[in-house]
């Protein structure tokens, strides 16, 4: 993390604000830059998603998969200046950096840890257009630049952006923000990103799902048309040569404690030998219990108890996600 943001954050305090209206510090974000000439080719030749599609006006979803064709590391995607940048949770980006690296051989271009250059804020709910002013990106993933301000609207139950920008900047839409929004934890906009079915990618978690069994085809992650890339061939075949057995649900599960990703699910009519789910990612729920995201066999979801870790377990309540399934899912 930058110094100076890093100092600033800690001398803010939470503001007396309606605690509907939320401003994160997403400094718990990992950022890669890639720059160079062909950094955009290099990245469509790794990437899940169309990268070509990545513009100032436009961000995506995307993932880096193995050759098994299951993900490393998810991110979001999005161009500042004449960069191209992925956001994923700090603790896979050394990993997936050093892996990304040994791609690249004559490609030019340069991978780094951009985490301390741009700063980073996110601010939901009804407050955000006031405080962000006109006029603002209006479809998920819609991006706009104003001044040194880079802003993407994200998917979820609630008006959502994240901001980037040096960190003066940055600053001064914090400060701006202060009395008018709640300073929340990076657990809170975890729960937004779980309400909007959007998949992370933990250590816990790497190298366990196809795209598909985290929906990201369902969120524009994917692209089926843009030629090769790492895993691609293993992804393309699951798509139009088989049957997606397992796939990402919501649900509200009554635990006292938050399960950590990967947590095995249990269903006692499951004959897998790898389970009949696991945890992609959970957050304490201001209703009480907890949200989360969970990959868990189509079967075991839609025709019986899905349990927490195991027989005993606490029960899963299955809830619709912002987004349908396919019908011939």
């Amino acid at each position: 993390m930058n110094s100076e943001w890093s100092d600033f954050i800690a001398s803010r305090r939470p503001a007396e604000a309606a605690a509907d209206c939320a401003l994160c510090d997403l400094s718990h974000l990992g950022l890669i830059r890639a720059a160079g000439p062909e950094a955009a080719a290099f990245l469509q030749g790794q990437l899940t998603s169309d990268t070509r599609l990545i513009s100032p006006t436009r961000a995506q979803l995307s993932a880096w998969c193995s050759p098994k064709g299951r993900m490393m590391a998810s991110f979001l995607a999005f161009q500042y200046g004449d960069d191209l940048y992925l956001q994923l949770g700090a603790e896979r980006l050394e990993t997936v950096l050093r892996r990304l690296r040994l791609y690249v051989l004559r490609t030019r271009v340069e991978l780094s840890d951009a985490s301390a250059s741009l700063a980073r804020v996110g601010l939901a709910g009804d407050c955000a257009t006031g405080i962000l002013g006109d006029p603002l990106p209006g479809e998920p993933f819609a991006a706009l630049r104003r001044g040194a301000l880079a802003i993407v609207r994200l998917p979820g139950d609630r008006p959502r952006f994240e901001v980037v920008g040096p960190v003066g900047a940055v600053k001064a839409l914090w400060e701006q923000a202060e009395g008018r929004a709640v300073r929340a934890t990076p657990e809170l906009w975890s729960l937004f990103d779980i309400r909007a079915g959007v998949p992370t990618v933990f250590d816990e978690t790497a190298d366990a799902f196809v795209p598909q069994m985290a929906n990201l085809q369902l969120v524009d992650g994917v692209s089926f048309t843009k030629g090769c890339y790492t895993g691609q061939e293993v992804v393309a075949r699951m798509q139009y040569l088989g049957k997606l057995k397992r796939r990402m649900y919501y649900a509200r599960i009554p635990a006292a404690e938050t399960p950590r990703p990967g947590t095995d699910l249990f269903a006692a009519g499951s004959e897998s030998g790898q389970g009949s789910g696991k945890i992609v990612a959970a957050a304490r729920s201001p209703q009480g219990g907890v949200e989360a995201l969970a990959v868990v066999e189509v079967a075991a979801a839609e025709g019986g108890e899905v349990r927490l870790g195991g027989p005993d377990g606490p029960i899963l309540a299955f809830a619709p996600l912002p987004y349908a399934f396919p019908a011939d899912a």
